[in-house]
């Protein structure tokens, strides 16, 4: 009887496990783009949208414009969440955003801040009828 903790084939799996995670990471890393737009939208509907080359401070009335209020800025080509009235405050530890389709999101205030590139059509195919 093999005592062996890890055999032949274990190993090979590992290796295996591992060139697909480089694989994955390297086509990630590869097709990132820097983005040049943030749009904010609350409740769904697209209410500011600012340059990402340029440094600004917007604050956004979420939901209930009187109770609901999130601080965005935007600075050396990065966008963050610095200040919200939410609870949780999940959204100001989201971090800073810069490239192509991230976000951050206030759940409690109904608040998303999306960069955006230079293509405004989808990144995917859609085949249409």
């Amino acid at each position: 009887m093999d005592k062996r903790l890890i055999g032949k084939n274990d190993l090979i799996m590992i290796g295996v496990l591992v060139v697909c995670g480089l694989l994955i990471a390297g086509a990630l890393f590869l097709t990132k783009k820097d983005g040049n737009e943030v749009v904010v939208s609350v409740d769904g509907e697209v209410v500011a949208s600012f340059p990402l080359d340029k440094d600004i401070e917007y604050e956004i009335q979420g939901y209930e414009s009187d109770s609901c209020t999130n601080k965005l800025v935007i600075k050396d080509g990065e966008a963050y969440m610095a200040e919200a009235n939410c609870p949780d405050h999940l959204c100001m530890g989201m971090g800073k955003i810069s490239q192509v389709g991230q976000s951050i999101i206030c759940l409690p205030n109904r608040v998303v801040v999306e960069i955006t590139g230079d293509d405004k059509e989808s990144e995917y195919d859609v085949i249409g009828g």
